[in-house]
């Protein structure tokens, strides 16, 4: 089993999101979770064509940023193509990988989703800010993993949030929702958002591909996103499908292993 260390839209070099992209082996779901958690870092698994995602408390339909570090590795091997494509284990979505420079991009499909009903103060009691109101209706949309999207005022907001992290996965199970993913615009013409999907608050996402590709398609228009200490986001529209992406590089490489 041979693992590579990355870290994915990064807003400069030597930052970004860390992701592990692992290769050979036989490990089971069960391992494959196990070795997730004893790193506390996203894993993806890459076998042929097949992407396997594991974040250190379960395991996912898709996550972009380790996606991108697929796209690195696999571009690394195929230096001339101008495109490659990878399909995902849990529901054979397939992804496109494109590079562009120093970056790289996953194209994709907005999905349509069921909007479950919201009571009125659904937003306030999970973001645990009494009497808070959206600056736009929150709305679900996903590129593969739903998100409830929801607008705050602005950049002092969202840095406030210190939401029920409890009530917002409990809610997320039951409606199929993956957490909230609050957003601002910013005065450039820029986005900035954060993604709240984990029990743990420490494990708060860095970059949030999934939820900028949805927030892509909510808004129908290309974004740059700002997300975290030094994490960048930019996406595009093209003929209805919708490109993630950002910087992606080697942060180490890891010996090989017998698991």
């Amino acid at each position: 089993m041979q693992i590579r260390a990355l870290s994915c839209f990064g807003a400069t070099p030597g930052t970004g999101n860390p992701a592990l992209v692992i290769e050979g082996g036989h490990a089971g779901e069960e391992a494959r979770a196990a070795l997730a958690k004893a790193r506390n870092t996203t894993c993806v698994f890459l076998d042929g064509g097949v992407v396997d995602f594991y974040y250190p408390h379960m395991r996912s339909p898709l996550c972009l940023h380790a996606t991108l570090a697929v796209a690195h590795v696999l571009f690394a091997r195929h230096p001339d193509a101008d495109a490659l494509a990878v399909t995902t284990a849990m529901r054979g979505q397939r992804l496109e990988l494109r590079r562009d420079g120093d970056a790289f991009f996953v194209r994709l499909q907005a999905q349509e989703v069921a909007q479950p009903a919201l009571a009125p103060d659904l937003p306030a009691r999970l973001l645990a800010v009494p009497g808070f109101e959206a600056a736009s209706p929150p709305r679900v949309a996903s590129v593969g993993s739903p998100k409830l999207l929801v607008e705050v005022a602005d950049a002092a907001t969202l840095h406030g949030l210190r939401p029920d992290l409890a009530a917002i996965v409990a809610w997320g199970k039951e409606a199929g929702v993956n957490g909230i993913y609050a957003w601002c615009r910013l005065q450039d013409g820029r986005f900035e958002g954060r993604n709240f999907n984990h029990l743990d608050p420490a494990l708060e996402d860095s970059a949030t591909g999934v939820a900028a590709g949805a927030l892509t398609a909510l808004l129908g228009q290309g974004i740059t996103l700002l997300q975290g200490q030094a994490c960048l986001i930019r996406t595009r529209t093209e003929d209805g499908a919708i490109l993630v992406g950002g910087r992606a590089e080697p942060a180490a490489v890891v010996a090989s292993t017998g698991l």
